[in-house]
């Protein structure tokens, strides 16, 4: 019975310790050098996480490549807008994607063609330039309905989940207006160079009244603008009329020119009509612009602009974005250089890819550049 006693002693201390292990395994605790469950599916969970990011990372770029992107431009007329389509064509290169670009050449209902045939050609993203919203919104709103995300440059549009980039072009207006007051010292004869219909303009416009309140000694004795498909021969032939018209020299002061366009036409008229004593102020900047304000002969001393490249690529990095699946800005406005003759080296010409050199702040923009864009090189 001593025997019997002594066993069931012992057999009630093991049921003791082993209903305690079992307590401590299912509290989770376990000696030194083990994992404990919990942290075995922490572990596992953060892990299976991270693949699933870099899976998706993965597959995100897999995709991105060989993407069809169309450009809908309402005109293409001068350097500046084909500056701006080289910058676009160069982003898209960039990530592998394939371009096909639709010019309505400033027929607003062809551009709304354009914008739905995209839609039904199935293009993976749209970008577009200038344009309506009565061009615009209808064909953009079905892309939003067959998930193609739009990028819009400079149009007024208020579409939600569709970013529009615009230049600042207050801010430009802004610049150049008050560059030609100091230099008139507040008091002078001006032609206006403008055209209506284009956000742009619109948005410069608002600049241009507000300077006229503020200097009004400072007199807008013409005005006039279109444009056309030879706008810089059409401005010249106006402005070697208003010349004429005014023939005198102190007559005219200077020339606001709110598009390189116009500033290239009226200097050319200025120019060979031997009134040197007028200045032109424009806005927008391409090479050959850049090539007349470095001339010291020109009239057009200084301009406003945004690289047109780097306005192209900025807009490719939204698409792309949206095409990465990021929530974008609806709202994207580039920030304006300001370029002055006396900027410039009078011993050598220069080219908008050498402008930054010597202005601060010109071309190289990261605007829109993401870290995952890293990864994607320039051909």
């Amino acid at each position: 019975m001593g025997k019997a006693l002594e066993r069931g002693r012992k057999w009630g201390m093991l049921t003791v310790i082993l209903c305690f292990s079992i307590i401590l395994s299912a509290c989770g605790i376990k000696s030194a050098g083990q994992t404990t469950g919990g942290s075995e599916a922490g572990t596992t969970q953060t892990t299976t996480s991270a693949n699933n990011q870099e899976e998706k990372k993965a597959d995100n770029d897999k995709d991105l490549k060989g993407k069809r992107i169309a450009l809908v431009m309402e005109l293409n007329t001068g350097t500046f807008s084909q500056q701006y389509a080289e910058g676009v064509k160069e982003e898209v290169e960039r990530f592998g994607g394939e371009l096909t670009t639709f010019v309505a050449e400033r027929d607003k209902s062809k551009m709304a063609t354009y914008v739905n045939m995209a839609v039904n050609q199935k293009f993976d993203g749209i970008l577009t330039d200038h344009g309506t919203p009565e061009a615009l919104t209808k064909g953009i709103k079905k892309a939003q309905e067959n998930n193609i995300p739009v990028v819009a440059f400079d149009a007024l549009l208020d579409i939600p989940g569709v970013t529009v980039l615009e230049q600042g072009d207050e801010k430009m207006a802004e610049l150049t207006l008050e560059q030609l007051a100091e230099d008139a010292g507040g008091k002078g004869n001006i032609v206006k160079i403008w055209v209506a219909g284009f956000a742009p303009m619109e948005r410069r416009q608002t600049a241009y009244a507000a300077f006229q309140k503020k200097y009004p000694d400072i007199k807008e004795i013409a005005a006039f603008g279109a444009a056309s498909s030879s706008t810089a021969l059409d401005t010249q032939a106006k402005m070697e009329a208003i010349l004429k018209q005014y023939p005198n020299k102190g007559d005219i002061t200077a020339v606001w020119a709110a598009w390189d366009e116009f500033a290239k036409g009226a200097s050319r008229a200025i120019k060979q009509a031997g009134r040197d004593e007028i200045k032109v102020y424009g806005i927008d900047m391409s090479d050959e612009d850049l090539q007349m304000l470095q001339d010291p002969t020109s009239a057009w001393i200084a301009t406003a602009a945004v690289d047109p490249k780097d306005i192209g690529r900025v807009q490719v990095r939204y698409l792309y974005q949206k095409l990465y699946g990021e929530q974008t800005e609806d709202r994207v406005v580039l920030e304006p250089i300001f370029v002055k003759r006396d900027d410039l080296p009078k011993d050598k010409q220069v080219s908008t890819n050498e402008l930054g050199q010597y202005v601060q702040g010109w071309s190289g923009s990261k605007q829109g550049e993401k870290e995952w864009m890293k990864s994607y090189t320039y051909k």
